[in-house]
């Protein structure tokens, strides 16, 4: 007789076990966490993601590899797992947030466009002949009703708000680390260097930039919200999502 957690019911996506579970998602939480270590920390004036960026081989053009992708100005994301499951979820979320942008003429509230992406991988745990995504994500953002914000997405499509989370490999020491040094009232740059001393702790070889890849959110002034818009031509607001080019986490660092 097949086993209640396993046995026929692990081939199948659209079954429940006995035991209430869909076991395809399991799995899928499993090859996440075979993935590299990713995390994200909100701050009182912004939030930081990042992330280890490993190549298999040193014949590998590193400089192609992307964990930390732009979706709008406003809102970036950075994940575990498999690269292919997340370079389709990106490409929605982009398609998603120009959509928003044509209707409303601003870019989608963070929570907004995480409910669009879980709504597509948890669609993914519904259909016959389809697998789950192998990617969690932490989406990071900032607009204006809930200012910067923090979201996990698993391949089950839940997602939560967080204060600080890690997904990936090392996710269980890195979450227990962050709850030892998080506090409401860190800064961002005190999030970046403990970001870095995260990644550090289950880090195998050296941390450089070239292995490190960081993402900020900033919260924009008051001057840059009256101005609302930059760029006569494009009339697009300014970014409040970049990622950290190599000199400057070079620099992190080097502290």
């Amino acid at each position: 007789m097949a086993n209640a957690d396993g046995g026929a019911y692990s081939y199948s996506l659209t079954v429940f076990s006995p035991s209430g579970k869909l076991v395809q998602i399991e799995h899928a939480l499993a090859a996440v966490s075979q993935g590299t270590t990713s995390l994200g920390i909100k701050a009182s004036n912004g939030i930081v993601i990042a992330t280890e960026k490993k190549s298999s081989s040193i014949l590998i053009d590193d400089s192609m590899i992307e964990k930390v992708a732009v979706v709008c100005p406003n809102i970036g994301i950075v994940y575990s797992g498999m690269g292919p499951d997340f370079r389709v979820l990106i490409a929605r979320a982009r398609k998603s947030a120009q959509a928003y942008w044509k209707i409303y003429g601003e870019y989608p509230p963070t929570k907004v466009l995480t409910q669009e992406i879980a709504t597509v991988m948890q669609k993914a745990t519904q259909s016959g002949g389809v697998r789950p995504f192998g990617v969690s994500l932490l989406v990071a953002g900032w607009d204006i009703n809930r200012g910067p914000s923090l979201y996990q997405v698993d391949p089950s499509g839940s997602f939560w708000a967080w204060k600080a989370s890690a997904i990936g490999k090392n996710m269980v020491n890195a979450k227990t680390f962050l709850e030892k040094r998080y506090n409401d009232d860190i800064s961002l740059e005190d999030a970046i260097h403990t970001a870095l001393l995260t990644l550090k702790e289950g880090f195998e070889g050296q941390m450089t930039e070239k292995t490190i890849e960081i993402g900020v959110v900033t919260v924009p002034t008051l001057e840059e919200l009256e101005a609302g818009k930059i760029g006569g031509e494009t009339g697009r607001p300014k970014p409040s999502f970049r990622k950290l080019s190599e000199e400057e986490v070079r620099d992190y660092l080097a502290l």
